[in-house]
Parts: C-alpha cells; structure tokens; sequence
C-alpha cells in the first residue's frame, strides 16, 4: 500500500488532539463547508470527515481529484461509500463509541422502564406522585444488532438480571449462547419486553421493526433505538404510541432532527433523545487515540483499522 502523506481534519481541536503527527506528513484543514486551508484540494490523500455533519454538507468530499481514503468519525457510514465512489476507501470510527452508545441504551432502557420522563413531568408542576413502574429486572430483553456495541450492551445487562435473547444476521452461537437469526425476529416478538436495536441502517435493516412487528410485540413493551433512525417505520411507531400501548426511548429518528411541529414530541411515552449516543466526554479523547493510530499507518502505507470498503473492491 502506498503510503498517505497529505491529510485535512476537520477542526483545529482535532488535528491537536491527534499530534504530533509523523515526520513528512502534510496536515491541512477542511470542514467542508469552507475550502481546504494549508492544502490544495489537488494534494488532499487522505480526509477525516467532520462529526455527525449533514450528508448534504460533505458533498464536497467529491472536488478532491486524488484522494484515497475517507476516515468518519462515526461507527455508521450510511451513504458515504457511494458517495465517495469505488476508487476512495472508507475507514470508520468503530469502537470509538462503543461505551457511550451502550450506557445510554442500558439509561434510556430503565428511564423508561421507571418512568423517569414522567417524573421529570410531575417535578416540572410539583406533583408527588407514587407508582409502580416495570423495571428492567426481569424482562425479557431482546438486543438486535451483536456487532461492537451490540456486545457492549451485552456485557452492561448482565447485572440487570434480564432475560436476554440476541439477533444478528445469520443463527449461530458464540461464547455467550445462542444467537438468533434477524429474519426471525417477528416469530419472537411476541416475548419481547424491551427491544433494542444497534444494527446498520441498509437495505435489509430498513423499516426493519414496521407496523407488522409492532403488533406483535405485548402491550407495555418498550422499542429502544440507537441505531438509526430509518430502521424503525416511524408513522408505525407514532400510531403504537399514540395507542398507549407501547413505549420508546430513542437516540434516533427519522426524519432527524425531528421537525418541531412532529406528533411524537407531544406523547409521553416517548423519551426523547437527539442523537447524543456517542458524544460524551470519552468522544475526543478515543477518537484522537484512533486517529494517533491511523497517521502512523498511513505514512507508513500500512492499512487503516476499521477499513469497511477498499478502494476498487
């Protein structure tokens, strides 16, 4: 592999965060909404993209006449690799959020579950007011997605003392049990109390809980997203809730952000999260450790970790 000697970050923070770089490499900055400052968009091999930027803002991605490599700073690469095209690589930010992500499904599944949100309502207008909510101790909990952060989430259950069943592509068992097949998540659902979803949103994960699985999951349970958005039917999801027979707390949406005059904004049983999954604290500090990584392996003309599409494959 030919080494990479000219790469941009997105922000002064982050090209601080990741030096010193090695000796020779050529560093610039390109945010994409401005032109590449310090570099020539001719000399640029390598861009980190910007985090959680709209997709219609990297479409400058594509002025760079030789760049090889794009590095997200997010684990999903919804759209990039076709944006980019068959001749740049996509390296991704995996495992960068993996603890994040997983402590705020494990939150978002016992806040709704003790009904933080309404007693975040009740304390707005000084009510007291005793109930008796479910609990994650107990339930049938269903995470579907066992890649890096679906593991994360794995390990953060087990002392909760749930009843846990797993779904992934293809049916199999790893050290930890069985693993269901996705395609048969609908024939389980009917025991599914807390369903939460971290797969990639693509073709086959589409509308993957829909109107149809909706129904099939018992009353009261509760749909925790933080994968994306689409992956959930949203105009589904809204009637469910609308019903009171179901509940979810959300890191993800479709459309994102959520419009303000939006139905879901005004139902209590939804928890309302935007898109915060992996930005903590821990963000900055894991991401620069990575990218420390991938610069060395660059200029070497090593290959990048998290490399999800090689450039002419």
């Amino acid at each position: 592999m030919k080494p990479f000697s000219v790469v941009t970050f997105p922000s002064v923070e982050l090209l601080e965060a990741t030096s010193p770089l090695p000796e020779g490499m050529k560093v610039g900055l390109w945010d994409f909404v401005s032109p590449p400052v310090g570099v020539e968009l001719a000399e640029i091999e390598v861009a980190v993209l910007p985090y959680m930027a709209k997709f219609s803002d990297l479409q400058d991605v594509t002025s760079a006449p030789n760049l090889k490599l794009v590095q997200t700073q997010t684990t999903g690469f919804d759209g990039i690799r076709e944006l980019v095209g068959p001749n740049v690589s996509v390296a991704t930010a995996h495992g960068v959020h993996a603890a994040s992500t997983a402590e705020l499904a494990i939150g978002l599944a016992i806040a709704s579950l003790r009904g933080i949100g309404e007693s975040v309502r009740d304390q707005a207008m000084s009510n007291w007011n005793p109930s008796q909510w479910p609990g994650l101790a107990d339930r049938k909990v269903a995470i579907v997605g066992v890649g890096g952060i679906g593991e994360e989430i794995r390990k953060r259950l087990v002392p909760f003392e749930v009843e846990l069943s797993r779904f992934g592509t293809r049916a199999r068992t790893d050290a930890h049990g069985e693993i269901l097949a996705v395609q048969d998540l609908q024939a389980h659902a009917k025991d599914i109390e807390v369903l939460i979803l971290i797969v990639p949103h693509n073709g086959s994960t589409h509308h993957l809980v829909d109107a149809e699985l909706l129904a099939a999951l018992p009353d009261h349970a509760v749909i925790v997203n933080v994968a994306r958005g689409p992956v959930v039917d949203t105009d589904a999801l809204v009637k469910e809730l609308e019903s009171g027979r179901l509940r979810c707390a959300s890191d993800v949406f479709d459309p994102e952000p959520l419009p303000a005059d939006h139905p879901i904004w005004k139902l209590p049983n939804a928890l309302i999260i935007p898109h915060n999954g992996g930005n903590t604290g821990a963000f900055m500090p894991r991401m620069s450790a990575l990218l420390k990584r991938q610069v060395v392996a660059w200029a070497a003309g090593e290959g990048s970790e998290n490399l999800v599409f090689k450039a002419g494959e």
